[in-house]
């Protein structure tokens, strides 16, 4: 099946949402990660409840957790608040919100100096935001922090056949640009990069631009990359893989691009672990596996791979 992609072709096959509460976040984690400094680093992540991302990208199941209105001004505070209260101290936080923290509508710019000062005691703030989101806005939170700032953003893939047909509405000079102008103000980047994103089914070539897109985004000033096994489960991506359009990773492709990936040396690397098992198709070499994968998270180098016998 040829989509026409554009926003209504990907609401038309969600499921229904959940029911949020807008004064609490929908979950908060704390966590460790290593740091542009090479230092591992205590990290509280909050994943707050605000206004659905405008951008309705093909593969993103983040609206679950979403409002349907504009987020109420105080609520954000309130949400931090929440979260930093059920938190044990830690050196960095993250602030991710299902979409873009610099969209007006999620994120009330009205609430910015509560925010920074709830976020007085940390060292190191992330964000995420769409690459279109650019603006005086960003320095201008920056400098209400105590400590210093990164903002997250969504490359996805430079595929050129991926890119644009993934509907989150940018290309490479967009990215280039933004990237630019963060780094240009004193703020770091970090880039989410897809593995298997839809439209590309063959494992080597997969493989292949995942690695580019890591690349890319370390030319474009990136500071680290998170690379991310890409999930079905918000209703598109369950008739995209029924068509032939999209194929899950497997574990073996997630291991061979964290491997490559770490080995340029160009910045910090990341893999995403969430449901990981889905990924394996052996369960006796899966849990090495995992830990392997989470170690290598910590320490940033190759590590002695795991032999399945399988």
């Amino acid at each position: 099946m040829e989509f026409n992609i554009t926003n209504k072709a990907v609401q038309e096959f969600r499921p229904s949402k959940e029911v949020m509460d807008p004064l609490q976040p929908y979950l908060w984690l704390h966590e460790e990660e290593v740091q542009a400094d090479g230092k591992l680093k205590k990290v509280n992540t909050i994943f707050l409840t605000n206004r659905e991302c405008p951008f309705k990208c093909v593969m993103c199941d983040l609206w679950r957790h979403t409002l349907d209105e504009p987020t109420p001004m105080g609520a954000i505070p309130a949400q931090i608040k929440f979260a930093l209260d059920r938190l044990p101290k830690a050196d960095v936080v993250k602030l991710y919100n299902s979409g873009n923290f610099f969209d007006g509508k999620a994120i009330p710019r009205y609430d910015y100096k509560s925010i920074a000062g709830l976020l007085s005691d940390y060292e190191h703030v992330i964000v995420e935001n769409h690459p279109k989101l650019i603006g005086e806005f960003i320095p201008e939170f920056r400098d209400l922090l105590d400590g210093s700032f990164e903002v997250a953003m969504g490359l996805e893939s430079v595929h050129p056949v991926v890119m644009p047909k993934l509907n989150k509405q940018i290309t490479r000079e967009n990215y280039r640009k933004a990237s630019e102008y963060l780094v240009s103000n004193g703020i770091d980047v970090r880039a989410f990069i897809l593995l298997n994103p839809p439209f590309l089914t063959d494992e080597r070539e997969n493989i292949e631009w995942c690695l580019k897109t890591v690349e890319f985004a370390f030319d474009c000033g990136a500071s680290a990359c998170s690379i991310i096994p890409t999930r079905d489960g918000n209703g598109i991506m369950e008739k995209l893989r029924e068509d032939g359009e999209y194929v899950p990773p497997t574990l073996s492709a997630l291991v061979e691009v964290f491997d490559r990936a770490l080995s340029l040396k160009k910045g910090r690397v990341f893999v995403d672990l969430w449901d990981l098992e889905k990924f394996s198709d052996c369960d006796e070499c899966f849990e090495a596996r995992k830990q392997r994968l989470q170690q290598m998270n910590i320490e940033q180098k190759v590590i002695k791979n795991i032999e399945c016998k399988c």
